[in-house]
């Protein structure tokens, strides 16, 4: 662990600077006016993974943006691990909303705020610094491959190609990612399970144009309204999904696994404090732990229609449009609610409107399980470097991949995340902690070094 911490010590500024320029790369993939400085940021992943010592680093083109590729195989007979990461990020938007520009890396208070900071940035970096660290000094113990790809926020619609056409490639023994998040610094953890997703958008057309609210309202239904209205249907008081069918291949925790997954530090007074809200809303009947990883949900994720223009137009507008996620949980699947979801959504259409559902994306949910030796792996390293067991816990977001891996290359995943929950992640003014980036570097080598001896 001396050596580690050394060469961290010993290289600060630069590690930090590298990541900086990283930052500075606009990688939106969900819009395409970012797509020069997308590509652009492949080429820089491609030469820092070079830089560090790898291999046969390709930037490997698909129909929308390359994956990175890059590997070091020091021993065909020693175990494999693949380091998979995104370096494309989320929309800035809103933009007002950000202290600091989102593209122009800012330090307050020993935090770094910067698009992609933490998601995924500042934490795939941590992987390719780590691997340079146990390159330089020589205690690289197993082999690695990294697969670091520009599509993970529009749905990684061109990985599942990819992956099931280099199958020989991309052989290994575990998946490792860091794009999850931990409970605090002072009390580490490590991800257990994702939630899936099935993501989409409905539209609602009332009259064939826009109309003089004047003139027409009161006798034409308005497209907002009746989408507002569906929507509201959506949820009963309890705060339960009220379409057919829903929960029917939801299992549910017994007695001791939601006893452990409660007995996690959680201070509610401070959560609420850090999310400005006076109270907590939810499914009824379950903690925060359990609504926010173990049990599904539907979330409106944005919803527009009509003039939303400066001052006043009195307009009855011809559509109204929602973005919708539903985030799923073992034994769900994206394309089952998917389709739960559309035949009711369309079966609660009045005869007054035309409603339309197109789905954009979704993923399956996964489950880690935390007896296998790249979890014990995992476990041993953050002991040792946080000086504390660390909590396993279920992460509410979706890494559709997950499953996928365990499709086609049959390999289990280890979550080894270091962000926080509190980091904004898709919001203004998302954040990372140095001390967190820092400290992942100096984490990771210890995971290379107990999942090779643990495999022996």
């Amino acid at each position: 662990m001396q050596h580690i911490k050394q060469y961290v010590e010993q290289n600060k500024q630069r590690l930090l600077d590298e990541l900086f320029d990283l930052l500075r790369l606009a990688s939106v993939s969900a819009d395409p006016k970012y797509k020069p400085e997308v590509l652009k940021t492949a080429d820089y992943v491609a030469a820092k993974l070079r830089d560090a010592g790898a291999d046969n680093v390709e930037i490997c083109q698909t129909a929308g943006y390359p994956i990175v590729y890059g590997e070091k195989i020091i021993d065909a007979s020693k175990p494999t691990v693949l380091v998979y990461g995104h370096y494309d990020v989320q929309p800035p938007d809103p933009l007002e909303l950000w202290k600091t520009p989102p593209f122009e890396p800012t330090v307050r208070d020993g935090k770094i705020y910067a698009r992609g900071a933490c998601d995924d940035k500042g934490q795939f970096y941590m992987h390719v610094k780590a691997f340079e660290l146990m390159m330089q000094t020589g205690t690289l113990p197993c082999n690695i491959k990294f697969m670091i790809e520009g599509e993970e926020e529009v749905g990684s619609s061109n990985l599942g190609i990819f992956v099931k056409a280099n199958k020989e490639k991309l052989k290994a023994d575990v998946v490792l990612i860091s794009d999850t998040s931990m409970i605090s610094m002072e009390h580490p953890s490590l991800e257990t399970g994702l939630r899936g997703l099935s993501y989409l958008e409905v539209e609602v057309t009332g009259p064939n144009r826009d109309l003089h609210s004047g003139v027409y309202g009161g006798a034409v239904a308005n497209p907002i309204t009746i989408l507002a209205q569906m929507i509201a249907t959506l949820h009963d008081e309890n705060n339960h999904i009220t379409i057919p069918g829903f929960y029917d291949n939801v299992v549910p925790l017994t007695e001791a696994e939601r006893n452990a997954l409660n007995s996690a530090p959680y201070d509610e007074a401070e959560y609420k404090k850090d999310l400005d809200v006076a109270e907590l809303w939810g499914e009824k009947g379950y903690s925060t732990f359990e609504r926010t990883g173990t049990r599904p949900t539907l979330e409106l994720n944005g919803i527009w229609g009509g003039y939303i223009g400066e001052g006043a137009k009195t307009v009855l507008p011809s559509k109204a449009n929602a973005k919708i996620s539903m985030r799923l949980v073992p034994n769900q699947t994206s394309e089952a609610i998917t389709k739960l979801f559309t035949d009711h959504f369309l079966s609660i259409a009045p005869p007054y409107v035309k409603v339309k559902v197109t789905p954009h994306h979704g993923g399956e949910p996964a489950v880690t399980p935390t007896d296998s030796v790249a979890y014990r792996a995992a476990q041993k390293a953050i002991a040792e470097s946080f000086g504390k067991e660390p909590i396993p816990t279920r992460g509410g977001g979706s890494i559709p991949i997950v499953a996928l891996f365990e499709a086609e290359l049959g390999l289990k995943t280890v979550l080894m995340g270091f962000g926080l929950d509190s980091d904004a992640l898709h919001s203004p003014n998302e954040k990372y902690d140095i001390y967190n980036y820092y400290k992942g570097i100096e984490t990771i080598p210890l995971f290379h070094k107990y999942f090779a001896e643990l495999s022996n």
